[in-house]
């Protein structure tokens, strides 16, 4: 179990090492498929800001919670014809 511990320790730190390096070299992609997968990780995540932020809008400014009147439910009406088959 030691081992497995010092194993894991060494790969933890071959990685922080890696990523320091790359800091170094100013050189934090290695292909474009990294290059992409960023790209698309950070439209994602503007995306969700981008829908949060709109909502907060929504609520905070457009909302008039004060009035209960102003969300009046308009009556649907009947459009088309009956079908007779389907009544018992």
């Amino acid at each position: 179990m030691g081992s497995e511990g010092q194993n894991l320790g060494e790969e933890f730190s071959n990685q922080i090492n890696d990523v320091l390096s790359r800091l170094a070299t100013k050189q934090m992609f290695q292909s474009d498929w990294d290059i992409a997968a960023f790209a698309i990780f950070f439209i994602f995540i503007g995306t969700v800001l981008l829908m949060v932020l709109l909502a907060l809008i929504r609520c905070c400014c457009c909302c008039d919670c004060d009035s209960r009147g102003s969300h009046k439910k308009v009556p649907r009406k009947k459009v088309g014809i009956d079908n007779k088959a389907m009544e018992p």
